[in-house]
């Protein structure tokens, strides 16, 4: 799952001006990486659990992050300013995670993708309510072609439709809450702080499920159902434990080249590249699990995308007035 970094992350030297090829290639190298991530995450999910891939990969995350705070300039960076939103913005990130992995065993990486990007159109429907902002024709037309892409993607009244499938649509209404928080509350906050605050809380969240469900196991019929969230430490074999390490550099390289990209491009210029994540999810899940979406499933997706694009244009265009 991908996780945006605050446009002032500069870890690596300031940029130096526009450079919108440069910034094309850092897109597409970013979601390229970050839907590979999450198909490997489908991929070993028959052989571990949610609580201990989190674990794992939020303890690899934990290691990056404070190798770079050190490097950058002292381990006071991973400290928030106002820690209260800090957090709170994580918790909405766990919350995403887990509504996201949860149905990974049941769903294709290209139906986890489109419901997770439809967030563009949680933030629409939220940021009236939340930040005041007014909702005009085009974030409403952006809402309706949106709608209608993922009800083409899910299909509700298709005889293979499940309610797992609405398991990465309410992802994405986490995930946009967390990028509300974001730009209500944590806009000056230092990008490192606010990814210690996510490991943090995904090692808590981790470990506060491996220990319940160690405790308390569910029954048989719920084991069967929902293996992957109701065991909360299986047996680790090797490649439970090496892919989730790996996806740890995947996912801090993947928002490491979306960060730079823009910070050196216009915004309104890489959204569309940002949603070829869609298209890089169906590859990688037609590449590892031989699995291609329905066409009906690929104009949903479009149209998904269409109506986030239209939204971050909108946005763009409202920030340069």
């Amino acid at each position: 799952m991908k996780v945006r970094f605050s446009q002032r992350f500069s870890i690596f030297g300031a940029p130096t001006g526009d450079h919108p090829f440069n910034a094309m290639c850092l897109v597409l190298a970013g979601v390229i990486v970050l839907a590979l991530q999450d198909a490997l995450i489908k991929y070993i999910s028959p052989q571990t659990s949610f609580w201990q891939l989190q674990t794992i990969r939020a303890c690899g995350n934990l290691s990056l992050i404070i190798f770079l705070s050190i490097v950058a300039g002292g381990v006071k960076l991973v400290v928030p300013d106002n820690w209260k939103p800090v957090y709170l913005r994580g918790t909405m990130q766990a919350l995403c995670m887990f509504f996201f992995f949860a149905g990974a065993p049941f769903l294709s990486v290209a139906q986890m993708a489109a419901g997770l990007y439809t967030y563009p159109l949680f933030v629409s429907l939220l940021a009236g309510p939340f930040l005041g902002e007014k909702i005009g024709p085009w974030r409403i037309s952006a809402l309706l072609i949106g709608a209608v892409g993922a009800l083409l993607m899910l299909d509700p009244f298709g005889s293979g439709f499940s309610h797992v499938q609405l398991l990465p649509i309410v992802a994405g209404f986490f995930y946009a809450c967390n990028l509300l928080i974001l730009r209500r509350a944590c806009r000056t906050e230092n990008p490192l702080a606010l990814t210690f605050a996510v490991a943090i809380i995904f090692i808590t969240c981790g470990l506060i499920g491996i220990i319940i469900l160690s405790l308390f196991p569910p029954s048989q019929d719920i084991l069967l159902a929902m293996p992957f969230i109701a065991v909360g430490w299986p047996d680790l074999v090797l490649l439970a434990a090496l892919i989730p390490l790996l996806c740890s550099f995947m996912n801090l390289f993947g928002n490491i080249c979306l960060a730079r990209a823009y910070q050196t491009a216009d915004s309104s210029w890489l959204a569309p590249l940002d949603f070829s994540y869609l298209l890089f999810a169906a590859i990688w899940g037609r590449i590892l699990f031989d699995s291609w979406p329905t066409s009906q499933a690929i104009f949903g997706m479009a149209l998904i995308a269409a109506g986030g694009i239209i939204t971050a244009w909108r946005e763009s265009k409202a920030q340069k007035i």
